[in-house]
């Protein structure tokens, strides 16, 4: 797992390093200053043309010792800052005074003072455009000046580069209204956590650690709960196959999907479980639509009835289903059974029996949940899977209030109810009852299509089933299942990959990640 930090703890052990290990401040910013520099030439290559955007606080002030690297390296600097001399930080008042002498005896240096909009245009013609207008300490949105100019800015064609964290995104929650759209961002001692979730990962580009000459013994002293997913840790988590396992030992899965509305939903979450190692996986769904599952199904995939004439699940059903229930080592349930007030009731009363120590709780299963009656349930170690509007309504709040403070609100349902959260979206998050919140690396945007969400539930039903750890199932499940996604990529595109392709790419990306580590 690789940590993530929040700005308060990486600004106190940079106020360690100065204090403690009497190490000066301005050689922290050159430092900087340097990796952004090496990093961007890295990426780039020889640039011949730079324009930077600095602000009068230290992330400015890096921006100013940038240009200065880059005009030594022989490129034309087009610069523009914002407030006044006397205003600026006192590290970013040295750096700003060595590049303007520096333009005093280079022509190929341009320095002005913002003075209004159309100064934008300074910076049209360059191949890259630096932002270093506001540092990881800024909250809240954007006010003018700054939020024209980013505008503005954004419309530019110029790759674009931000130094620590983009212009009015927010360091700790990725929240932002207006925001610096980078291409790449060069954050600064350690990885802050609001760059690879909610706004942060659409804005951030390709993201690198510039190391600022702090050892990285003292940022570990910081408690961190917030992480990365690797793809080691998915291969060191891999259900182990026994060589005499069979059918009924290999993970049993019970799938309580579909519905008269919905019956395609209940065979991609039933067929996916097979497609990941479960021994078995037996499907529930309404007799009534059997015509309209029976064209979906693997012949490998076994099902059972209920109902009563009705093509959804009712309180009447839940009777005929426990003996199954109790059978499997896993229950899926939510893909398409639908929203009958008579389906939410039966879905409520399965869960409160909790006949089956593991459940994975899914789309109007979820929503049976909603309106606060999921604090009547005992949801400890089940997994639900919603996505943010799906989360936001489980709450009772709005979208963008969750979005402003996502992992705040995903942590504290997890605890208090001690169930898994996984909550689906660019990244999905992975929230746990112990307090971590473990951001998954892999997908891409072709995933954002009907069905997906259905082939996730099965995915982790089936890896629960084989895999005795919770954590660890979900993790190994949410990884794999984006990452096939991404295979398919490489030979089609985001376009025109379905849900029924990443189940048939599940074989190849088991073996893929296997072979990494081989």
């Amino acid at each position: 797992m690789i940590p993530l930090f929040s700005t308060r703890q990486v600004r106190e052990t940079d106020e360690l390093a100065i204090k403690q290990l009497e190490f000066p401040d301005i050689v922290l910013m050159e430092n900087a200053a340097i990796q952004v520099f090496n990093i961007i030439t890295k990426v780039y290559g020889d640039i011949t043309k730079a324009g930077f955007i600095c602000g009068k606080g230290n992330n400015g002030g890096d921006g100013f010792a940038v240009a200065r690297h880059f005009a030594n390296a022989g490129a034309s600097i087009s610069l523009i800052y914002l407030g006044n001399e006397d205003e600026m930080s006192d590290n970013c008042k040295i750096n700003f005074r060595i590049i303007k002498k520096l333009a005093e005896e280079n022509d190929d240096i341009t320095i002005k003072k913002f003075g209004s909009l159309k100064d934008v245009n300074l910076l049209a013609n360059s191949e890259i455009i630096i932002d270093a207008m506001l540092g990881s300490g800024a909250k809240g949105e954007l006010k003018e000046p700054y939020k024209e100019i980013v505008e503005s800015l954004n419309k530019l064609k110029s790759q674009k580069i931000a130094v620590d964290i983009p212009t009015g995104l927010d360091a700790d929650t990725g929240y932002g209204e207006t925001i610096f759209k980078a291409d790449c961002t060069v954050t600064l001692g350690e990885l802050k956590k609001g760059l690879f979730i909610n706004y942060g990962y659409a804005n951030c580009g390709k993201i690198f650690k510039g190391e600022i000459g702090v050892d990285q013994f003292y940022y570990n002293k910081h408690e961190v709960n917030d992480f990365l997913i690797e793809p080691e840790d998915v291969f060191d988590f891999l259900p182990q196959k026994k060589k005499q396992s069979h059918k009924y030992s290999a993970g049993k899965v019970l799938t309580i999907a579909g519905s008269g509305n919905f019956p395609g939903a209940a065979a991609l979450s039933a067929k996916s479980a097979l497609k990941v190692g479960a021994g078995s996986s037996v499907l529930a769904f309404p007799k009534s639509i059997r015509k309209f599952i029976y064209k979906k199904l693997s012949e490998v995939v076994v099902h059972t009835y209920y109902d009563h004439g009705k093509e959804y699940l009712s309180e009447s059903n839940v009777d005929e289903l426990n003996d199954k229930i109790k059978w499997a080592d896993v229950v899926a349930i939510g893909p398409g059974i639908g929203r009958e007030e008579l389906t939410q009731n039966a879905v409520l009363k399965i869960l409160a029996d909790r006949k089956c120590n593991k459940f994975i709780i899914d789309a109007d299963a979820i929503f049976a949940l909603s309106s606060k009656r999921f604090e009547k349930i005992n949801l400890e170690n089940f997994v639900l899977t919603p996505h943010q509007a799906e989360f936001a309504n489980l709450l009772g709040i709005s979208t963008d209030k969750l979005k402003k403070d996502l992992f705040t609100y995903g942590k504290n349902f997890s605890m208090d109810t001690g169930a898994f959260l996984v909550l689906k979206g660019a990244p999905t998050i992975i929230f746990t009852p112990g307090g971590d919140n473990l951001v998954n690396t892999t997908g891409n945007p072709g995933m954002a299509k009907f069905g997906t969400g259905d082939v996730l539930t099965g995915v982790l039903a089936g890896i629960s089933a084989q895999q005795k750890e919770i954590e660890k199932a979900i993790i190994c499940g949410v990884y794999l299942h984006s990452l096939a996604a991404d295979l398919l990529v490489k030979n089609f595109t985001e376009y025109t990959f379905t849900a029924e392709d990443i189940i048939k790419n599940l074989p190849k990306t088991f073996k893929f990640l296997r072979d990494s580590f081989a």
